[in-house]
């Protein structure tokens, strides 16, 4: 009998994390030996566990999942992440698999579609969801500024977003763990980038490339 494909579930949201696991429970080849809420938890709980995949989602407090992803590939190149997020835009399927993720799926997808991309990639492939590719702004205006964003370190993208849905500074601080004085550092620094003077200005630009929901 072949040995199930051991894989790890991050998220920061309890009932999420139980779903994934109750769907996982369905299917005899894959088994659901941990769980982690926070980007650091995972770093830590893949070099104690040494799992097949883990199934990590993006949006984290903490070092965030991006920043996860590179810190366990920086260790071990042949670490097999499969990013579940609710964001379906290239940008972050782009930043993803440059930070060495080896697929990307939505939280819309079929329930199918999980187990078929954690197979995939415990045999060494590739997966992302058809139609994501598509989701990929088009327009010249919008160049630059996709540009600068994909251009940003993990952390600076995290913070242009929490910024863009309208979060004050020491909010942010708080949700990062982050001293308030680098956030407003980084806030400058992104402002100065995408050459824009105000928070509304960086809400537009998230929103015409489709980084939020209108």
């Amino acid at each position: 009998m072949n040995t199930p494909t051991k894989v790890i579930l991050v998220d920061d949201h309890a009932v999420v994390r139980a779903g994934f696991r109750l769907l996982l429970s369905t299917c005899e080849k894959i088994e659901v030996i941990a769980e982690a809420e926070r980007g650091e938890q995972a770093c830590q709980l893949y070099l104690e566990k040494q799992p097949d995949v883990m199934v990590l989602d993006l949006s984290m407090p903490g070092i965030g999942g991006l920043e996860a992803i590179r810190r366990i590939c920086s260790r071990n190149a042949n670490a097999k992440i499969l990013v579940f997020s609710v964001h379906d835009e290239m940008v972050y399927v782009d930043r993803a698999t440059n930070a060495g993720a080896k697929g990307f799926i939505t939280k819309n997808s079929a329930p199918a579609i999980l187990v078929e991309a954690i197979q995939k990639i415990a045999a060494g492939e590739m997966y992302i969801e058809q139609g994501l590719t598509k989701n990929h702004p088009n327009h010249s205006p919008e160049v630059d500024y996709q540009a600068v964003i994909s251009s940003f370190s993990s952390r600076e993208f995290d913070v242009f977003l929490l910024l863009a849905k309208g979060f004050t500074a020491h909010k942010i601080a708080d949700e990062l763990c982050l001293g308030y004085k680098t956030v407003a550092n980084y806030g400058t620094q992104i402002k100065n980038k995408l050459n824009v003077a105000s928070v509304a200005e960086l809400t537009r630009i998230a929103l015409v490339l489709r980084l939020l929901q209108s």
